[in-house]
């Protein structure tokens, strides 16, 4: 008995909730109607600020305490420390990426010609200084990923920390793959 009695009122809810469905349809087909209305009588015609871009005065990320600095610093083409650190890090992120493909070009270049043993030390040497800057790179622009995570209002605009030795033995893994491939070219 207890379960039909579940039954029932599980039916009994699904149906109410039915009605609150084609009930909240109906209002927002009416509101939309109304609004198709107004716009073929011209009503939203010469508004005040049609066709300018909305502004928003007040950020609600922003702590209350802040506004006036921020608005000040705004003013000034300043930014708040964390949106500046973005950018850094942005900055950082693509000068790293350059300098790889750069070394890249390198090393493609390097063992293109039969080189001296004398060279290939020097290769290594420069190689291994190369890995080794890298390292305290990109050591350093997670130093500042956990920094601007630390400043940013909301987790939401947060970045990701980046695996240090993941990204080294990324890089170490397709350097040496060039290696590879001109040895065997060049053979």
């Amino acid at each position: 008995m207890s379960d039909k009695s579940v039954e029932e009122q599980i039916k009994e809810k699904a149906q109410e909730a039915r009605k609150l469905a084609r009930y909240m349809s109906s209002i927002q087909d009416l509101v939309e109607n109304q609004i198709q209305k107004a716009q073929e009588r011209g009503d939203f015609n010469n508004l005040k600020g049609a066709g300018k871009p909305l502004q928003f005065y007040e950020n609600p990320y922003e702590p209350p305490e802040l506004r006036m600095a921020f608005k000040i610093l705004k003013d000034h083409d300043f930014a708040p420390y964390w949106i500046e650190l973005g950018k850094d890090i942005d900055f950082d992120l693509e000068n790293f990426r350059k300098e790889v493909e750069s070394f890249k070009r390198y090393t493609v270049m390097f063992y293109n010609e039969k080189r001296s043993k004398i060279a290939l030390k020097r290769y290594e040497k420069k190689k291994a200084q190369f890995y080794f800057e890298s390292r305290l790179k990109l050591e350093k622009i997670n130093r500042m990923i956990t920094d601007y995570n630390l400043h940013c209002p909301t987790f939401r605009v947060g970045r990701g920390n980046i695996a240090v030795d993941d990204e080294m033995l990324k890089l170490i893994s397709e350097i040496e793959k060039l290696i590879e491939e001109a040895r065997r070219f060049n053979e």
